[in-house]
């Protein structure tokens, strides 16, 4: 897109947001965004609201002797001050397992584990009495490795069966197979955060019922909704829940953060409460992506044929389980990466330990495993004395061959394309003419004009499986009513599925539109009177909520079509030789048709002891990055000159966003590549602001080349695949073998860091 594009009339912007399937309407929530118009979680208000904040625990591991709250009761302003005793219902919430207490009780497991809530009415006041609640902990020697957890069975058990929380084996093939050439080596993956911009927030207001409406941002609001219900000990229909802007999530909002607090306190209270927290309390307050050690070993005859991969993964999941077992469960199946391989051992654990809880992030368990076995692939390469995209291309794996679980991939699997065609784009021009350095390492920070920087590209490819998978029944619903308004016939789409600023809200009208033909379609807000669509993640909103729209909509046109036809005494709507016979205003005067329908994708399978399945994810995507950095050998600083990617997206229902997600997932990779890591040291995050944890900025980002293929799944119903993960995973191996090639150093960690190249 040209930045000097003429600006739109308010009419041309108006048919801009138009569009069906293949299209790229504007966002209906783009401007108000760019105008800072917009409004957020963190923008709720109600009459007479309160505030409330969190009393965190100061030590990674601690037994709780007492809670002295009187001196936080005795401060002007303060409402309420909670503790465990104050949970109405079950003191335990979790995605797989219920294993997090609401509000500690008798032990604490993480730094930043909530112990106390306060309501005040005002934030500063209810910040000031956290602070005086007084706790009497006695302070325990926190477990903190996870490989050694794995293995050490004499270490303090942090929950009741133990410090395992999913050990996984996936076996194909010989599991002694021998080979030709051998490499071999220890990988390791930092603790990444969302960083999200927008802070965890939400608004409770106490209902009449006896029940609660809470207003929020979050990624899944059935899930929110059944936890929150249990903690509360209300019956689920009186837990009410409206999805408010949301400020990014990319996997952070899919645990409960405030939503059990903010509406113990206005229950309590009778009063609309609400509660924002800060930016050191939000790297505190949500999870993170598990940090990684990865021992892998491949082997390969003489002429560059992958013989066996054979790895052991362990993935530190914090104090609580969150999404580990799914993360184990992904990196396993995954970790031989998008090749032919016929014999595999991979072996996979996710552990409890006293670090922060880890769970969800883009990329979920595939982003780890990828940045091993690509780092393994460049050293069989050099070790073969073979080009490392050669090396890729001809053990690419296709269509029809299978995975390790023993799964048959029946729909396209390109990677030999894309790998060819991310070789093919356009690389950046050499340094010719005076040296501007701002396009150095280092920056405006002026520390080389040239000397000691050398150039380096590299490569990296992934697969990833799209939605949830081991047999869970992974649906979404959907809503549509058709009716005509101000003499027009227009349609309401109602879906639970969360807005996280993928696009979701435009691709649903885009399917409205093409499905009934009718421009006029409105989204109605997301909220829990409607069935639920699972969370937004795992890369398959467009896949399994389009698809239940497009089911509704398939609906409304039968009951429409069966309306028109008993109107008209069996003569059909539209005719070849008559052309349309009916108004769809005329037909629908003043009735309403309002279908609502369900969508299951195809049926997946848990594994056996062996990690065979006959179908253990219902669809796998595909992508391949090339980086080329620019690295100061004196200083250890890196420059990141271009990044390209070639990616199938089965089909492009809006070009334009799929573009945009894969320059955002790009720029996340880059960011796990050379930057971004939460430092935790002894369970203390060292680093829990803007400040010190760093993300890119329009300043870090490279010009990207991207090349989208459409090679349709013939199991979707547009042939879609999901398209926000993978970008992200491809790139951080890519920009790691980059700099790699300039500076000749193994670099088995992510991020890269100066100290490591220097």
């Amino acid at each position: 897109m040209s930045s000097h594009a003429p600006a739109r009339s308010p009419q041309e912007l108006n048919d801009a947001i138009g569009g069906g399937i293949g299209e790229s309407p504007l966002r209906p929530d783009g401007a108000l965004k760019v105008r800072g118009e917009f409004a957020y979680s963190s923008d709720l208000w109600a009459e007479d609201m309160l505030w409330g904040a969190t009393l965190r625990s100061p030590h990674p591991y601690a037994r709780i002797r007492s809670i002295d709250i009187g001196p936080a009761m005795t401060m002007a302003g303060v409402q309420t001050v909670l503790t465990a005793d104050d949970v109405p219902g079950d003191n335990c919430f979790g995605l797989k397992y219920a294993d997090q207490p609401v509000l500690a009780a008798d032990v604490v497991r993480y730094k930043g584990e909530a112990v106390a809530l306060v309501a005040a009415d005002h934030p500063e006041t209810a910040r000031r009495a956290v602070e005086k609640i007084v706790v009497d902990y006695e302070v325990l020697e926190p477990v903190l490795d996870a490989e050694r957890v794995a293995h050490d069975e004499t270490l303090p058990k942090l929950h009741p069966d133990g410090n395992v929380v999913r050990h996984q084996k996936i076996v194909k093939g010989d599991p002694n197979a021998t080979a030709e050439v051998v490499v071999s080596g220890v990988y390791t993956v930092g603790m990444q955060d969302q960083a999200f911009l927008g802070p965890e927030s939400g608004l409770a207001i106490p209902a009449e019922d006896g029940g609660v409406d809470l207003y929020l941002a979050t990624q899944d609001l059935h899930s929110d909704l059944r936890q929150t219900a249990r903690a509360l000990g209300l019956p689920p229909e009186k837990v009410r829940m409206t999805m408010s802007g949301v400020g990014g999530a990319f996997g952070g909002r899919e645990d409960l953060s405030i939503q059990v607090h903010v509406c113990m306190l206005a229950l309590h209270l009778g009063k609309p409460v609400k509660m924002v927290y800060n930016r050191e309390e939000s790297f505190y307050g949500h999870v993170h992506r598990h940090p990684a050690k990865m021992y892998y070993e491949h082997g390969a005859t003489r002429d560059g044929k992958l013989v066996y991969v054979k790895a052991r993964q362990y993935f530190d999941g914090g104090a609580y389980a969150s999404k580990t077992p799914v993360v184990v469960g992904n990196g396993t199946t995954l970790g031989a990466g998008p090749y032919k391989v016929p014999n595999v051992d991979i072996e996979g654990w996710g552990l409890y330990t006293n670090n922060p809880p880890c769970g969800a992030m883009r990329g979920l368990g595939a982003v780890q495993p990828t940045f091993a076995y690509e780092s393994q692939m460049d050293k069989l390469a050099a070790a073969l004395n073979v080009d490392p995209v050669d090396l890729r291309i001809a053990n690419a794996i296709e269509q029809g061959d299978s995975i390790p679980t023993g799964q048959v991939l029946d729909f396209p699997a390109p990677v030999a394309e894309l790998l060819e065609r991310v070789r093919a784009l356009p690389m950046p021009g050499e340094r010719t003419g005076p040296v501007d350095i701002r396009d150095m390492p280092g920056g405006a920070s002026n520390t080389t004009h040239g000397e000691g920087v050398v150039r380096g590209v590299g490569y990296g490819v992934t697969i990833k499986n799209i939605c949830y998978a081991e047999g869970a029944d992974d649906f979404s619903t959907a809503r549509v009513r058709l009716q005509v308004i101000g003499g027009e016939p227009a349609a309401l789409v109602h879906t639970a599925a969360a807005e996280v600023g993928q696009g979701l809200v435009t691709v649903q009208q885009q399917i409205a539109r093409s499905e009934l033909g009718v421009e006029r379609v409105t989204i109605h807000p997301n909220d829990t009177s409607v069935g639920p669509a699972g969370s937004s993640s795992a890369s398959r909103q467009t896949l399994v909520t389009g698809s239940a729209v497009k089911a509704a909509c398939d609906a409304v046109r039968e009951a429409l079509f069966a309306r028109v036809a008993k109107r008209l005494q069996g003569g059909k709507v539209v005719s070849e030789a008559h052309g349309v016979l009916a108004d769809l205003v005329e037909v629908l005067g003043d009735d309403v048709i309002e279908e609502t329908r369900e969508y299951h994708h195809r049926e997946t399978f848990p594994m056996n002891e062996n990690g065979r399945s006959e179908r253990v994810h219902v669809q796998h995507a595909f992508s391949a990055h090339r980086a080329v950095v620019d690295v100061d050998l004196d200083l250890g600083l890196v420059k990141v000159v271009q990044l390209a990617c070639s990616q199938d997206v089965g089909k492009a229902i809006n070009p334009d966003a799929v573009i945009g997600q894969i320059q955002g997932g790009t720029t996340q990779g880059m960011g796990l590549a050379v930057m971004e890591e939460i430092k935790v040291v002894d369970g203390h995050i060292r680093n829990p602001s803007f400040t010190d944890y760093l993300i890119p900025t329009i300043l870090d980002t490279p010009p990207m080349e991207i090349d989208v293929i459409e090679r349709a799944d013939p199991n979707a119903v547009y042939g879609q695949r999901g398209v926000g993960e993978p970008p992200t995973i491809s790139t951080t191996p890519a920009v790691v073998a980059a700099i790699r090639a300039a500076t000749g150093k193994e670099l088995p960690h992510t991020p890269v860091a100066p100290e490591h190249i220097v």
